[in-house]
């Protein structure tokens, strides 16, 4: 399903994909958000460090937010996710995936775009804490994540999933990361790279015998950093078979629940296959949503009162019928 006409504005003192992708991350400050750490353990002996905001006593519906490549529980998206749908009524569950909560990871393995195992593993966690209505919501990589999740589940989803909500999406991570090549996005390349090579080279010292730091110098782009490390790590062939293996796009067809894609259509990191338009019209369960205006996990609006657009549209799917609905679990 195409919803072809979406009601996002950007101000006018925002005039682009860049700028609208900028300003919120670099100057919008979220307060108000405090958070209950809980520390969960992984099959392969490694852990996930998942921050609550949750009502006492818990509410039945939670959302599960999944960040970005680099990001946390501590990203303004994020943050200001959990504010806006805490004074909604939801309890949210901020994971952070493995080496990002401020703590490396105990395994030779980071995260990837793809390690739907983890998502499952906090997914199944809720549900023993008792909830019963749970809602998926993600940001560039962990919108992949999420619809990847959803897809390799399809039918077969936990029952209590009730709907999901993802934004920015590189659904085709191949010529997503071509498009992050080109000059315009040095800056966002230049970060992301800085982070990762800095991970590598502690890892490195943490485990010397597994991890081997000396191509690092060799990484430029985000593809080198895939080609070199993100695949070898994971079990992959190269970064194209990482990518062949991982793109949400190979994925969407299989989903079985209400399920919400916002692109828009200036996002300086989405390449044209990530606007998959024909193929989205014959979806039954998701709908795709592709703003002219928003940025990469921007949305930042005119007249802004402390949510963005996202957000606001965010909770507008969550608490409507816009697509055929999952039976209740009780």
């Amino acid at each position: 399903m195409l919803i072809e006409r979406s009601d996002y504005r950007p101000p006018l003192w925002l005039p682009d994909g860049h700028a609208q992708s900028i300003y919120p991350a670099l100057f919008r400050k979220v307060t108000g958000v405090s958070y209950l750490r809980e520390r969960i353990f992984t099959p392969d002996h490694d852990f996930l460090d998942l921050d609550w905001c949750a009502a006492y006593p818990a509410q039945q519906r939670l959302v599960i937010l999944s960040h970005g490549l680099e990001g946390n529980s501590q990203a303004g998206y994020i943050l200001g996710m959990v504010r806006h749908l805490r004074r909604h009524g939801y309890d949210c569950l901020a994971w952070n995936y493995r080496s990002c909560s401020g703590e490396m990871n105990r395994q030779r393995r980071f995260y990837h775009s793809g390690a739907t195992e983890d998502l499952d593993l906090v997914v199944r966690h809720a549900i023993s804490r008792g909830y019963t209505e749970i809602y998926l919501a993600g940001f560039s990589l962990g919108a992949n994540l999420t619809l990847k999740y959803l897809g390799e589940t399809g039918e077969n989803a936990p029952p209590e999933i009730r709907k999901a909500v993802v934004f920015s999406v590189p659904l085709h991570l191949s010529s997503g990361s071509t498009y992050l090549e080109r000059w315009q996005a040095w800056i966002y390349t230049e970060r992301f790279n800085r982070s990762l090579k800095r991970k590598i080279r502690e890892k490195a010292r943490l485990m010397p015998d597994l991890i081997n730091a000396g191509r690092i110098d060799e990484v430029r782009t985000i593809r080198d950093f895939d080609n070199l490390y993100t695949s070898q790590l994971h079990g992959y062939r190269d970064a194209e078979d990482y990518y062949e293996h991982n793109s949400s796009l190979y994925f969407v067809d299989k989903i079985r629940l209400p399920t919400l894609i916002v692109n828009a259509q200036n996002d300086p990191f989405l390449s044209d296959r990530c606007y998959p338009l024909e193929f989205m019209k014959q979806l039954t369960f998701v709908a795709f949503e592709y703003p002219l205006q928003g940025g990469h996990c921007g949305f930042y609006p005119s007249g802004y009162r402390g949510a963005v657009w996202s957000e606001q549209r965010a909770l507008r799917f969550l608490e409507s019928d816009e697509l055929p609905q999952r039976k209740k679990v009780f």
